[in-house]
């Protein structure tokens, strides 16, 4: 992974442009001084919002500008992997004019590739990303012949299960850091739902749409698409579903972040207060592929005070206490939760705290972390203030590729 700085990148981009520091401060808003100590390496960081303003002035995305992770840790098998699942999503027989090859071997039967399909969900929720990666190319080939052969009760269930195979893939790209391919995964995820009959499918799709927007910091459009879709499945108040619930529940929450980032925080508390009163009713359910819960919002309650130009770590942290961390039944969620909470004490003074907090998730969750650029802002900040030299967070920070190895 390469030892290249936000700064180096900003620097890099900035001068691929031909724009001036106070050119590029002028057109993004963010003071020149900010630039300088960026490109400086004077700066290891900053806000999110900044950083997405700067990578929207030099018209990039702000991955790229972060740096974020495009490969998996492990080298995949012949028929796996990334660039597979960029090949499995981009569907070339599927597009208009052009001529179909020979069609593959038998597929597997429609139990047994919806049987795969779960086997999937579980490795994305436990953050095996690599062996994921290297299942789902062969499963959205074989769920696209399992839709087409499949006929009679199990037509619509397996539409269903293709749909939640896209939903996965789109996960997946979106974390590893190719959101152009999760959008078209999303694309075909909203297709399949259709095909299946399931508004509520729609709505799951919907819900990963907003969050690949998020991604691509487009978060206006972001809370638009997941707001407009949570108004559309709004269930009744006496004869809701417990799946109706959780993916209104889940649009909500999808909606809360980018209103958060977007420092509009009562509308982002306004969701969320919506979103915990579904909770109640729906009780703690698994549907379409994730789950929902009283304790799903409430982490989302700590991550809200921790989004936007003003985080409220005191009340991250306060929020925290109310997680029944025995409850959160994904690895992956409980990873996310345990960063925001690790952001939350180092802005509160206590950064041997922080830095035991990543390093249990990373102890845990090995490979998800590498993927989570707020542990690796987070681990930015806390090099950029130490004062003696520490060798866990140097580690660390190593490991997650922030800074090359010493």
């Amino acid at each position: 992974m390469s030892g290249k700085t936000i700064g180096d990148r900003l620097s890099e981009l900035r001068r691929y442009r031909d724009v001036t520091q106070e050119q590029l401060a002028e057109r993004s808003g963010v003071h020149v001084d900010t630039i300088r100590k960026l490109e400086q390496n004077v700066r290891q960081s900053a806000r999110l919002g900044t950083l997405r303003n700067l990578a929207r002035a030099l018209d990039t995305e702000l991955d790229r500008l972060l740096g974020q992770p495009t490969v998996t840790t492990e080298l995949p098998d012949d028929d796996g992997g990334l660039i597979a699942l960029r090949d499995a999503i981009q569907d070339i027989s599927a597009l208009p004019g052009v001529p179909s090859g020979d069609l593959d071997e038998d597929p597997p039967s429609a139990e047994s590739w919806m049987g795969q399909v779960r086997t999937a969900t579980t490795l994305y929720w436990e953050g095996a990303y690599g062996e994921l990666a290297g299942s789902l190319p062969l499963l959205l080939r074989d769920g696209r012949a399992v839709a087409r052969e499949t006929t009679g009760a199990l037509v619509e269930q397996v539409w269903n299960q293709l749909a939640l195979a896209y939903q996965l893939s789109a996960n997946l790209a979106t974390q590893s850091g190719h959101p152009d391919w999760a959008f078209e995964a999303v694309e075909k995820q909203l297709h399949a739902a259709q095909r299946a009959s399931d508004p509520l499918m729609e709505g799951m799709g919907v819900s990963t749409l907003s969050w690949v927007l998020l991604r691509q910091g487009r978060w206006e459009e972001a809370q638009s698409v997941a707001e407009r879709k949570a108004d559309a499945l709004e269930p009744s108040m006496r004869r809701g579903t417990s799946a109706q619930y959780a993916v209104y529940g889940n649009l909500l929450m999808a909606a809360a972040t980018p209103a958060a980032r977007r420092d509009q925080k009562d509308e982002a508390d306004e969701y969320l207060n919506f979103a915990e009163a579904a909770a109640v009713r729906s009780g703690a359910v698994r549907v379409y592929g994730t789950a929902f819960s009283p304790v799903d919002v409430k982490t989302q309650i700590v991550n809200i005070a921790m989004a936007g130009s003003e985080p409220d770590a005191e009340k991250a942290l306060e929020a925290s206490g109310d997680v029944r961390r025995d409850l959160i039944k994904r690895p992956v969620h409980l990873a996310r939760h345990r960063l925001d909470v690790a952001q939350a004490q180092y802005q509160t003074g206590n950064s041997e705290g922080a830095l035991d907090t990543l390093l249990e998730v990373e102890a845990d969750q090995p490979e998800w972390i590498r993927y989570q650029m707020l542990a690796r802002t987070t681990v930015l900040e806390m090099r950029e203030e130490e004062r003696r030299r520490n060798t866990r967070l140097r580690g660390l920070a190593a490991r997650l590729g922030v800074e090359p190895a010493l």
